[in-house]
């Protein structure tokens, strides 16, 4: 896909010709374009809300076609799908007609990455009013998204339930590749039971079950996602060596495991909720349990990390944040647990391997 720092951006933000075609633009103009980069967000946003590329999946259309398929405005749809296809997204013939390329084909309903269902979540309108108010945010400590929407992100999403679904499957994209990673990276030859609280519908326990076939599983989490959970379990052909348990992290977790999981779970909270959740798991734990806290790692200094954005989102949405190995070890130790080491994997994420003190 062409970068969006266009010969074209460069000129209109005032550099000159030759720096305009140069691999690299001006520091100005670099910092223009990540100020704007919400325009692309926005048309990309509206593309997958209209289910272009589900439209464009058999082939080619005109632009006229798509507009009635659409109910849209014929030249105003025209303009958005040239300006995407000028980022390779579509790709225009003659007679304004539009086909998908290979990136432009990801935003099609059901097609691997969940790269619609992450659009519609993630660029869509909750997210947008959450960070209309992130100035808010940097000012107060609070949330951003409970001063735009009211209430707490879970809370919104268990009243909005199309957007929960689109949320479920972002996640599932987005954290799609870590799963086989974690189960790769972490030696499980030590435990025989492991415990996931809070693991959704069960992508990571599935995984870890998987790669280690002498493991029994456990997946702690709310009642209302048990059947999907159960389902997706029986089709990873792991059902049969995991337990589903249900019930809030916040009120329990369960006893009886050599390894307690939490993935992407931690860094949602704010200090005082993610120590009641740690706290459980402590009192559940045995002495040689081991706890596993699968999230971003955050690097010192200047090193470039996702989870440093992502840090931000956490301020802004849900009111929790990404730490330092340093941050961790700190957090954990209010919890009544020592941390042990840090495990990289070969995603974004580390396990944070810590035991009871």
């Amino acid at each position: 896909m062409q970068a969006v720092n266009t010969p074209d951006s460069a000129s209109m933000f005032g550099a000159p010709p030759d720096a305009a075609v140069s691999a690299e633009p001006p520091a100005h103009v670099q910092v223009i374009q990540m100020a704007t980069a919400f325009w692309v967000s926005r048309a990309v946003y509206v593309a997958a809300r209209l289910g272009i590329a589900d439209l464009l999946a058999d082939g080619p259309k005109s632009v006229q076609a798509l507009a009635d398929a659409t109910q849209t405005h014929g030249p105003s749809l025209y303009r958005l799908l040239r300006a995407l296809a000028s980022l390779g997204l579509f790709t225009e013939s003659g007679g304004q007609r539009f086909a998908l390329t290979e990136h432009g084909a990801t935003l099609q309903t059901g097609a691997p990455g969940s790269a619609r269902s992450t659009v519609m979540a993630l660029a869509g309108p909750w997210m947008w009013g959450a960070w209309s108010e992130f100035a808010y945010s940097v000012q107060t400590g609070k949330t951003a998204f409970n001063k735009a929407w009211g209430m707490p992100l879970f809370d919104y999403l268990a009243q909005h339930s199309d957007e929960a679904r689109f949320f479920g499957e972002a996640m599932m994209g987005v954290h799609g590749g870590e799963a086989a990673a974690v189960a790769a990276a972490y030696d499980f030859s030590a435990q025989q039971t492991v415990i996931d609280v809070g693991g959704g519908t069960g992508g990571l326990l599935a995984a870890i079950l998987q790669e280690h076939p002498h493991l029994q599983g456990v997946l702690y989490e709310l009642p209302h996602v048990a059947p999907e959970a159960r389902a997706h379990l029986t089709a990873c052909g792991v059902v049969d060596r995991c337990q589903l348990l249900t019930g809030s992290f916040f009120d329990s977790v369960p006893a009886g495991g050599d390894a307690y999981v939490m993935s992407h779970v931690i860094h949602d909270w704010d200090e005082e909720k993610c120590l009641t959740i740690l706290r459980h798991c402590r009192q559940a734990m045995a002495q040689d349990s081991r706890l596993l806290i699968v999230e971003c790692v955050l690097p010192p200094g200047d090193e470039p990390h996702m989870g440093k954005i992502l840090d931000l989102v956490m301020l802004t949405v849900p009111g929790g944040q990404e730490r330092s190995g340093e941050e961790y070890a700190g957090l954990l130790a209010k919890a009544g647990f020592r941390l042990t080491r840090i495990v990289p994997t070969a995603s974004a994420v580390s396990v944070v391997e810590a035991q009871p003190v």
